[in-house]
């Protein structure tokens, strides 16, 4: 196993929009981040990961990107960016940019040319495709739209569809158009000779299209996602901008991939083959609360959750290297979803960064996860700004859903909840801006969950999230140790251990929101291992049993 500095890095993501308003305007941008710069150095991260920051009209918050070589002037202009990205350098800190590849904004330049005509050397930047049916007026096929309705949208001057993934604002790039690729090369280029050190590459699974875009096999949503979801030629294009850009930066990549398996996962990130990503971010552990796309609610179940842990822990370890995540721009706040943001809130945000930042890969921190932030409570469908929204509401209506029902689902799973301003204090605002309005509703909790609070209670979530990354950083084993679990059909204690020249650790994570007897494994002896961080003020247990209390995590250190 090679050790690299990514493996032994935490990452701080950014959403730029609602992390800090360093101008008072009510909207986040790049003076709040430099304003914060000591603020991330703090927490013991090694990198910043901004979502996308470029010129948008905001259809999708940034991922419907209208110039890629420039900066939104909602969040600043390409100035400050630089000095963000020195700042961030003298601190030690690396800087990863949203690489948003699969589509962009229909008010791209390239696209405004694409819609001249098929005489136009663009217009082969898209997919765009005559309509069937005696009047052309039907879809190129059947495939539906993982945002709005169908996935093609018919242009009336045109006389022609385009392929549309995502919002209709999102027209999708054709790859495979040798200008397209060296275009996505000049944009990897411009970034890495300004000294941004990598990318993430947003959906960068779903670029290869299948030959002459086949029917789908019908499905209530994403009819279609088999055929993009690994196409023909994604392993090629990857290799080209691997072997034509990245490598001559020894730039970071993490991939962005839906429906990913970690058999599948190796094909690109196994080292020593034809390694062209560092790593890949999955779903499948964020999807035991539910089916597909989010939108369909299960009950949580943590046998399903150490399922896919185990899986990709054991697969991957010595060939590939882990993502590991529980809260992104994408996904509902996790102590509010996987844990007790009630009764038990410090005791399971702090239980859930110990679960997750114990295992074997590199760990990305959300803005605002550190302080365990929490989803917010809409009272309307109305008060939703997420693009996605509309295509949950469809989806959940054809399952004959309520509007009553559909607000209930969204107030748990929709990515709005991730999206509510940081909160910085318990001034007006939240301390996010002092502008008198903030660009998206601020949860009414602010008073109680902020950062300045945090700041000043040694025991806080906050202060438990720099204790865990440099206990993490001072204990090898970590990181590179394998992964061994324990009572795996327990539906409370999420157990294992990890081995590593000569010392094995014992991580031990309650689920529960009552006292569980805990029977420690076989060869583990509670009162000899060194207890490295707990979530609680002390750990009290007899050599081989003790009682864990409600979400309570412990990890401990033994000489193998």
């Amino acid at each position: 196993m090679v050790n690299e500095w990514y493996k032994e890095a935490a990452v701080y993501q950014i959403w730029p929009r609602s992390f800090k308003d360093g101008n008072g305007d009510g909207i986040g941008d790049l003076w709040g981040v430099l304003e914060k710069l000591d603020y991330i150095k703090s927490l013991g991260v090694d990198a910043i990961w901004f979502s996308p920051l470029y010129p948008s009209p905001q259809a999708d918050f940034g991922y419907d990107i209208a110039d890629y070589r420039d900066i939104c002037s909602d969040y600043g202009t390409l100035e400050v960016f630089k000095q963000v990205l020195d700042g961030a350098h003298e601190r030690g800190l690396k800087v990863i940019m949203d690489l948003v590849v699969n589509h962009t904004s229909d008010e791209h330049e390239w696209f405004k040319e694409s819609k001249k005509g098929d005489d136009n050397p663009y217009h082969d930047y898209y997919f765009w495709r005559k309509g069937k049916g005696k009047n052309g007026k039907k879809p190129p096929n059947n495939w539906l739209s993982l945002f709005e309705g169908k996935a093609w949208e018919y242009d009336e001057n045109l006389g022609e569809y385009y392929l549309h993934l995502f919002a209709k604002k999102q027209p999708d790039l054709n790859m495979d158009n040798p200008k397209v690729r060296e275009e996505v090369k000049g944009i990897m280029e411009f970034w890495l000779s300004m000294g941004v050190d990598g990318f993430r590459e947003d959906v960068i699974t779903f670029i290869s299209k299948a030959e002459g875009l086949p029917d789908g096999f019908p499905l209530p949503a994403a009819t279609g996602i088999e055929h993009y979801r690994k196409g023909p030629h994604l392993l090629e294009y990857l290799t080209e901008f691997q072997n034509d850009v990245l490598k001559k930066y020894d730039a970071f990549t993490v991939g962005e991939a839906p429906m990913m398996t970690p058999e599948r996962a190796l094909e690109y990130v196994e080292e020593g083959k034809n390694q062209v990503l560092n790593m890949m971010f999955h779903f499948q552990h964020m999807n035991v609360d539910c089916i597909g796309m989010n939108c369909i609610r299960r009950k949580f179940k943590l046998t399903r959750l150490k399922k896919v842990y185990n899986d990709w822990q054991k697969k991957l370890y010595r060939k590939g290297w882990n993502a590991l995540y529980i809260e992104n721009h994408d996904q509902p706040r996790i102590v509010s979803r996987y844990g007790n943001d009630k009764e038990f809130h410090d005791e399971s945000a702090k239980m859930l960064a110990t679960m997750y930042i114990c295992q074997s890969g590199t760990p990305f921190i959300y803005q605002g996860q550190e302080i365990g932030m929490t989803n917010i409570h809409m009272d309307s469908l109305d008060d939703y700004v997420d693009v996605a929204i509309q295509n949950d509401c469809r989806t959940l209506r054809k399952f004959g859903f309520s509007d009553e029902k559909i607000l209930e689902t969204e107030n748990a799973i929709s990515r709005d909840n991730a999206r509510t301003p940081v909160q910085w204090s318990a001034k007006k605002n939240a301390g996010f801006t002092d502008g008198e309005t903030p660009w998206f509703k601020i949860n009414p909790n602010y008073k109680t969950i902020n950062v300045a609070s945090q700041e000043k209670d040694k025991n806080s979530v906050l202060n438990y999230y720099r204790k865990l990354l440099k206990t993490r950083k001072e204990n090898p084993v970590l990181i590179y140790g394998d992964f061994e679990e324990h009572y795996k059909s327990s539906e409370e204690l999420f157990v294992y251990e990890r081995n590593y020249e000569g010392k094995r650790a014992l991580v031990i994570c309650s689920f529960s929101p009552k006292t569980v007897t805990f029977r420690a494994p076989a060869g583990f002896d509670l009162t000899a291992g060194k207890l490295l961080i707990c979530n609680y003020k002390d750990a009290p247990a007899k050599p081989s049993i003790c009682a864990l209390r409600p979400y309570e995590a412990r990890v401990y250190l033994y000489n193998a």
